[in-house]
C-alpha cells in the first residue's frame, strides 16, 4: 500500500482505492473537510502527477469526465484551494509523492484503465438531507426532492407563488452561476417541460446566491448530491450543468456604487436577523469590497 501523509491530507491507495482525508489544520480548505473522506475507484482515475515546487510541490488527480458527480458540480465555481483532487507536499516528503504517484500509474497500466470518459458516476454523492441557504431564501433535498422556503429578501413573483416542491422525476438538472462581482448568482432547478426562465430574481425556480464563503461550500455539496441522483449527463446532454464563472460576462455591476451599498445594506440585515455571525460578516463583506 502506499500513503503520502501530510499537514494539508492523507492520501493512501491499495492498488483498488484511493483515499482522500483531509488534513484537520486551520489552512486546510472548509469545503474538503466538509466533504470529508473521498473514496476514488482506481476506474475512475484518468492520471495523476506530481508537481515540484519550492515548497515541496503538489499532487494533482485527474479524474475521467462522467465519473464523479462533485468534480461535474464544482467545475469552474470553486477555488483551487477547495479542490479535494490536489495535495500540497510537504518537502520532506517529496520522495513519496513521486512513488505514489508511480503506484497509481502503474495500477492504471495494470487495469488497463481507459482516460476517456465515464457513461456512468463511479462514485457517490454526498448524505442527505442537505439544505443550502441562499439570498432569498433555503433549498432542502431528501432524496425525493428539493423544497424551496423564501425569506424576508424575496421579491413579489417569487413571494406570490409561496414556496416550492420540485419531485425529483420532474427535475431534468440544476444550473449553477456563481456570484460574479456585484451580480448575485443562482440555483435554477431545471424543471421538465417548462422553457419559460424569468429573471433569478423573479423565478420561482431559482433560489438567488450572494457569493458567500459558507454559501459556495453548502451549494457545491447540495448540487453534488442532486447530480448524483439524476440522470448521468451522458443521457441528457443539453443539462450538462451551467458554464463555467469565468465564460460569464460581467454586467457592469460591479462599478456601481449604488449596487454596493445595497448589497452591504442586505449583509447588515442579514447580520441583525442572525443568518451571519459577526465574523461571517466580515468576511463576506471584506469579499465584496476587494471584488468592487
Amino acid at each position: 500500500m502506499a500513503e503520502v501523509m501530510v499537514r494539508d491530507g492523507t492520501w493512501t491507495f491499495d492498488g483498488e482505492i484511493l483515499r482522500i482525508v483531509p488534513g484537520r489544520d486551520r489552512s486546510v480548505n472548509k469545503l474538503r473537510q466538509l466533504l470529508g473522506e473521498v473514496e476514488v475507484p482506481v476506474a475512475a482515475v484518468a492520471g495523476i502527477a506530481y508537481e515540484p515546487g519550492k515548497k515541496g510541490g503538489r499532487l494533482r488527480l485527474r479524474l475521467r469526465e462522467g465519473a464523479d458527480p462533485f468534480t461535474q458540480a464544482a467545475r469552474g465555481r470553486i477555488s483551487e484551494a477547495a479542490d479535494p483532487y490536489q495535495l500540497s507536499i510537504d518537502p520532506d516528503r517529496t520522495g513519496v509523492a513521486e512513488y505514489f504517484v508511480d503506484e497509481v500509474r502503474n495500477a492504471l497500466v495494470i487495469e488497463q484503465v481507459p482516460d476517456g470518459p465515464s457513461d456512468r458516476y463511479l462514485m457517490p454523492g454526498p448524505g442527505l438531507p442537505l439544505t443550502v441557504s441562499g439570498g432569498d431564501g433555503t433549498a432542502t433535498f431528501d432524496g425525493e426532492s428539493v423544497r424551496v422556503e423564501w425569506n424576508w429578501a424575496v421579491e413579489g413573483a417569487k413571494k406570490s407563488a409561496g414556496p416550492q416542491r420540485f419531485p425529483l422525476k420532474d427535475l431534468a438538472g440544476v444550473e449553477w452561476i456563481p456570484s460574479a462581482g456585484l451580480e448575485n448568482g443562482h440555483l435554477r432547478f431545471q424543471v421538465r417541460g417548462s422553457a419559460h426562465k424569468l429573471a433569478p430574481k423573479h423565478d420561482p425556480h431559482c433560489l438567488l446566491l450572494w457569493g458567500l464563503d459558507k454559501e459556495t461550500r453548502t451549494a457545491a455539496l447540495f448540487v453534488t448530491a442532486l447530480l448524483a441522483r439524476l440522470p448521468h449527463p451522458s443521457d441528457q446532454p443539453s443539462v450538462l450543468g451551467a458554464p463555467a464563472p469565468e465564460a460569464i460576462a460581467p454586467s457592469g455591476e460591479g462599478d456601481d456604487p449604488d449596487a454596493l451599498l445595497r448589497r452591504l445594506r442586505e449583509l447588515g440585515e442579514l447580520r441583525r436577523d442572525g443568518v451571519l455571525t459577526e465574523e461571517e460578516f466580515t468576511a463576506a463583506k471584506q469579499a465584496l469590497l476587494r471584488r468592487f
